[in-house]
């Protein structure tokens, strides 16, 4: 007999072996039917697999998120059967899930046009009505590349060819088309219930700009319509919400061919940069960092001994001076080490928690860069704990604890935890790696919060937290981390007198909050949709006048909240008070205050908000409180 353990824990027995499809019968028609694949013993597989041995398994649906990646991944294939059927002549290579989709690349001999992906859309409709059998089959490697060959298919002929004879390869098809594929996919493609084509971009075969360039088409697809829906209603909204489009609106910042991928700060840009460093500043001091600063140039053999050069030279910007080679720094943790090693550190000055707002350059090829979320030239709030191996656990405590503090004071209160464990190439001995993995999980269960497990997703050096929070529009971004590093402080000579008197290695804990600057400030600006809170705002206060007798009297005001700290300027301007308002309104500023003529004889202001509140009519020492009490909340909301 044979044992199969269902996720709810009661148990099935068969007396032969059974498919996923038939597991799901047994149980009922409803899941028979929505039946997409099955998980067994943790391995996802099609609902054709046979359970041989006793087993813990799960059927898949489209309730499930394993469920929507095969829908996607079988929707990638459906929509190359598309492209095949309406173009014979274009070759297929690859075609992956990706976040919220897939994409399928194919060289063509003319771009795919608006009208090309409509129409390739309706052939994919037609072969969901048909509702095809998909059927999984094995084939050797020079049996697959004998058939593609066949097929004039050159492009999965060298996918073949480089894969190991030795591994097994499976295949797809559904009708006339067939394609290689790990797998799984959907019973039949009537499974495939909502999906639509977003658009063609170009990219080069395997990657590389000395390949033949190709074309990528990008679709999403979702297990039913209302969920189809729902994204692309919030893709409107994110495109409204783009930070590139609101900057240029608000005037905050710009880019230039003369510096690809460099940022241009304006006025009020600068002013959200300044106000984010000197919150951190405060963050550092009242949790023991000490600020630093280290250079932008530095020798390339210091890259090479902290082994950067060899894995991130691609990324690195070098220049040579003197006769000697220098890179512009991408990182700035191998000269954290360098401040360290000045002057014999003892046990009792670690914790040494040293921060920098470092400037960092990598190199981004030209079509990845986009606006603030991914540029050349970055500064992160970074910093670096040299600590004993037995303070791990405890300073990873206390770092996750102000994660959490500082994202809630910028508005977000959706964080996910995530911990990546070793990777297959990484440096040092398994028990370091035990031991540290190990200090990551008992710090994440303390907190008593939920955290998901990346296996494998770990730096080479060890293993990792990460910190993603959710933004209104429930987009995931990936901001913080803590990296625990037993490598680099002794590549780089880093150690410290134990209280035995022997020399100890010291550990070191890569962390950051923020990640960057830019990207942060980019994540911000959607948020808020430029709206931000009064604290953040780089303009908090215009003043206006009705009529130019109260000019002086408005200038008055804004000196007043100036001297009490407040970003405020006047709008004397000889225009009337509601084209002002409309005008500050656009521009986000958060509270509105105009005089007129009884205004200025009880010296009070009527106050209004951005989203056109009606506040009423405050002295100036009132609205000094109540801006005093908005901006001490930082991003919270009012409770």
């Amino acid at each position: 007999m044979i044992a199969i353990t269902l996720p709810d824990g009661s148990k099935r027995e068969f007396a032969a072996a059974v498919s996923i499809q038939q597991l799901a019968e047994s149980i009922g028609p409803g899941l028979a039917k929505a039946a997409l694949a099955g998980k067994v013993d943790g391995q996802l597989v099609d609902t054709s697999f046979l359970i041989e041995r006793d087993s813990a398994v799960s059927i898949i649906t489209v309730r499930d998120a394993d469920g929507i990646d095969v829908i996607r991944h079988s929707c990638a294939h459906l929509m190359a059967n598309a492209v095949k059927n309406l173009f014979p002549a274009a070759q297929v290579t690859i075609g992956p899930v990706i976040e919220n989709g897939f994409f399928y690349d194919f060289a063509f001999e003319r771009p795919f046009t608006p009208e090309d992906l409509s129409a390739i859309e309706k052939e994919m409709e037609r072969l969901v009505s048909a509702d095809i059998r998909v059927d999984r089959s094995l084939m050797t490697r020079n049996d697959a590349v004998a058939l593609f060959e066949g097929m004039g298919e050159k492009y999965k002929v060298e996918i073949i060819s480089g894969i190991p004879s030795e591994q097994g390869l499976s295949f797809y098809r559904q009708g006339e088309f067939i394609d290689l594929c790990r797998g799984p996919h959907v019973p039949s493609t009537g499974h495939i219930k909502a999906f639509k084509l977003m658009s063609v971009a170009g990219a080069y075969w395997r990657g590389d700009s000395r390949n033949a360039m190709l074309q990528r088409i990008y679709g999403t697809a979702w297990g039913d319509k209302k969920a189809l829906t729902s994204y692309l209603t919030m893709l409107e909204e994110a495109e409204r919400r783009d930070h590139r489009k609101i900057g240029k609106k608000l005037d905050l910042f710009h880019f230039q061919e003369e510096a690809p991928g460099m940022v241009f700060w304006h006025p009020a840009g600068w002013t959200i940069y300044q106000i984010i460093r000197h919150y951190m500043q405060e963050i550092w001091k009242i949790n023991g960092y000490k600020e630093i600063n280290t250079p932008q140039l530095v020798d390339y053999t210091l890259w090479e001994k902290s082994g950067h050069a060899q894995k991130f030279k691609d990324e690195m910007f070098s220049v040579e001076s003197d006769n000697r080679m220098y890179a512009i720094k991408p990182m700035n943790c191998p000269c954290h080490v360098q401040v360290f090693n000045q002057g014999l550190k003892s046990y009792r000055d670690l914790p040494l928690r040293l921060a920098e707002f470092g400037a960092c350059h990598r190199y981004e090829p030209s079509g990845s860069m986009h606006g603030l979320m991914r540029v050349r030239s970055f500064t992160q709030d970074d910093a670096h704990i040299f600590c004993a191996r037995e303070d791990i656990q405890s300073e990873v405590s206390s770092f996750i604890a102000l994660v959490e503090q500082v994202y809630n004071d910028f508005g977000f209160t959706d964080v996910t935890l995530k911990l990546s464990t070793r990777p297959v190439n990484r440096v040092g001995a398994d028990e370091i790696w035990d031991e540290a993995e190990k200090a990551l999980e008992t710090a994440l269960n303390n907190t008593g919060r939920p955290w998901d497990l990346q296996p494998g997703e770990g730096a080479f050096y060890g293993p990792k937290i990460e910190f993603t929070l959710k933004d209104c529009m429930g987009r995931n971004r990936q901001c913080g981390t803590i990296q625990v590093d037993f490598s680099m402080p002794g590549r780089l000579g880093a150690e410290y007198v134990a209280e035995d008197n022997t020399r100890h290695v010291p550990v070191m804990l890569h962390r950051a909050i923020f990640g960057s600057f830019e990207r942060f400030i980019g994540i911000l600006i959607e948020h808020y949709e430029g709206s931000f809170p009064a604290w953040l705002a780089p303009q908090q206060v215009v003043v206006m006048n009705i009529t130019d007798k109260q000019a002086d009297y408005c200038a008055s005001v804004v000196k007043s909240l100036q001297n009490n700290g407040f970003r405020a300027e006047a709008d004397l301007r000889n225009e009337k008070i509601g084209f002002k308002i409309r005008e500050h309104t656009i521009q986000r500023i958060p509270y509105l205050l105009v005089a007129g003529d009884k205004e200025v004889e009880a010296g009070t202001l009527a106050v209004r908000d951005r989203t056109g509140k009606d506040l009423g009519v405050m002295t100036i020492d009132c609205f000094i409180q109540h801006l005093q009490q908005d901006v001490a909340r930082f991003g919270r909301l009012p409770e």
